[in-house]
């Protein structure tokens, strides 16, 4: 798909995937979009014109093809096939990220693990051993990665983000209180489950 989408229709086709990923794994084979809004809060016709404008996925009175639409909808986001990502931190978050099987599901493999504590290197998280902080640059270009999660204490994100991206790594999802800088073109995404909590909270109690 050569046109690039806006973001909010980027951010509404990705909670669509979770709840078709879910779906399938709950053995269902057809969800109407009355069901994904009920699962996404967002509005059904706003599902329908959002999921039309890539073509015709479903039928009236019989819905959608969870196995078809999930296929589809990768495509839109381009997230097929498979992704390397490296997870800089191996303490007690970087363990829990490592041991999803999120990740797995959409074809996005944790390809290396790092840590400055020489204590967890050669150890395994999520069945990857534990690399060398130092020896992130020489990894990440061998393996072509270019997305970098951040599991490391606050104080440590910029000096782990600034090793990424001297590695090439474009695109980095920071699990820290940092407010990380970083070039123009590196794109960097942080989650604060906390300031998630009162943007919901915010809109459920006002």
């Amino acid at each position: 798909m050569a046109e690039r989408l806006t973001v909010g229709v980027a951010a509404r086709l990705s909670r669509y995937l979770q709840v078709l990923t879910q779906a399938r794994k709950m053995g269902k084979d057809r969800i109407s979009s009355q069901e994904i809004a009920e699962y996404t809060n967002i509005n059904a016709t706003q599902i329908r014109r959002d999921l039309s404008g890539f073509g015709k996925f479903g039928k009236r009175g019989v819905g959608y093809s969870v196995d078809s639409l999930l296929s589809e909808i990768r495509k839109i986001l381009r997230t097929q096939g498979q992704h390397n990502i490296a997870l800089v931190g191996a303490g007690r978050l970087g363990a829990a990220i490592a041991s999803s099987p999120i990740f797995a599901e959409h074809g996005i493999t944790i390809s290396a693990v790092f840590d400055r504590d020489r204590s967890k290197v050669g150890t395994n998280l999520g069945g990857v051993p534990v690399s060398a902080l130092d020896d992130l640059d020489e990894i990440v270009r061998e393996r072509s990665i270019v997305v970098g999660v951040l599991a490391v204490p606050t104080e440590s994100a910029q000096d782990a983000a600034d090793r990424l991206v001297a590695a090439g790594v474009k695109i980095i999802f920071n699990y820290t209180q940092a407010l990380i800088d970083s070039p123009p073109d590196v794109q960097i995404h942080t989650s604060n489950p906390a300031v998630e909590l009162l943007y919901a909270l915010y809109f459920h109690l006002t």
